[in-house]
């Protein structure tokens, strides 16, 4: 039950937060991946091959695909589950295809803000497969430096965009649309009701946008870094937390970005550190590089842990 979390509307820093909740591990891995890389759709025949056109810091989840990052623009990209039973991906067509697990790279490596990335939406077909077994919906989140905001959705056999700086926020499961129907229950977005205390979705998504509606005005990058993170520690799941299914979805990381300063944030939950990777000292490198995020030393400024290695999607 992830929870995506965009504070666009300070004049200090844009800067967006998320967090990364299943039932076992995504075991993340962050990569280094340089402007000039060869890439491919990796969705069978007919996939789309690209060379990467800016670089970017980005999360890699079992090591088939990149689920959250920064390019060097300031554009960010976030993948989120949205439950199989609403999801309906376009048919096959002749269209070059992608899979969703390249998707938020795909975007990443190719787009400078979220204008660009939505006027060419329809360019490529998203390929639907199965990823560990298990079929997967997805939804996409995207903003820029420079407050805009989209939310993707694979609704009805398309692609439904929301374009627009005032979606700030988005979670899992339901839709963007009714989950903003939802919101309106509640104060001060035109209801009467407090914010709500449950770990579901719908309750996070309420409850993040109701705590982002009051964040003072930071004084400096720093404390707009630290009001989304913040944020994203108020909706987000400990261990053993259990859902009405039974079943527990722990949120295992947390990330943001400076999208003004281009800088990218990420700490494990069972670290207590948080550390960050600027990218103006990286952007001109040449190289793939990845480091193990989940490593407890971490902490600070880490680019000098990166180390050169093979991709692996």
């Amino acid at each position: 039950m992830c929870t995506r979390i965009f504070w666009n509307d300070n004049a200090v820093a844009k800067t967006v937060s998320r967090c990364m909740d299943w039932s076992v591990s995504d075991e993340p891995e962050l990569w280094f991946v340089p402007r000039g890389t060869a890439r491919s759709g990796n969705a069978g025949e007919g996939s789309l091959e690209w060379t990467s056109s800016y670089s970017s810091v980005s999360v890699s989840m079992w090591g088939l695909g990149t689920v959250d990052g920064l390019n060097e623009k300031g554009l960010g990209a976030h993948a989120l589950y949205l439950d199989v039973d609403e999801v309906e991906f376009p048919p096959a067509d002749e269209r070059p295809a992608i899979s969703l697990a390249v998707w938020v790279q795909y975007l990443l490596d190719g787009f400078a803000t979220v204008a660009e990335a939505v006027a060419a939406i329809d360019a490529v077909r998203i390929h639907s497969q199965p990823l560990r077994g298990q079929q997967m919906g997805i939804h996409i989140a995207l903003e820029d430096a420079s407050g805009d905001s989209a939310i993707i959705e694979p609704i009805g056999g398309r692609l439904v965009v929301h374009h627009g700086s005032e979606y700030t926020v988005m979670a899992n499961s339901p839709s963007l649309d009714k989950q903003l129907a939802n919101l309106a229950n509640y104060r001060p977005f035109g209801g009467e009701l407090p914010p709500p205390g449950d770990i579901s979705s719908i309750d996070r998504f309420v409850r993040a946008s109701y705590f982002l509606h009051y964040l003072p005005e930071p004084e400096n990058a720093e404390q707009a870094v630290a009001g989304v993170f913040q944020l994203i520690e108020n909706v987000s799941v400990p261990y053993g937390a259990p859902y009405s299914d039974g079943g527990a979805y722990p949120t295992w990381w947390h990330s943001g970005a400076d999208l003004t300063n281009r800088v990218y944030y990420f700490g494990s939950t069972r670290s207590p550190s948080i550390f960050w990777i600027p990218l103006d000292g990286l952007a001109e490198g040449t190289e793939v590089l990845r480091l193990d995020p989940r490593d407890q030393s971490l902490v600070g400024d880490s680019t000098g842990r990166l180390a050169p290695a093979a991709l692996a999607f």
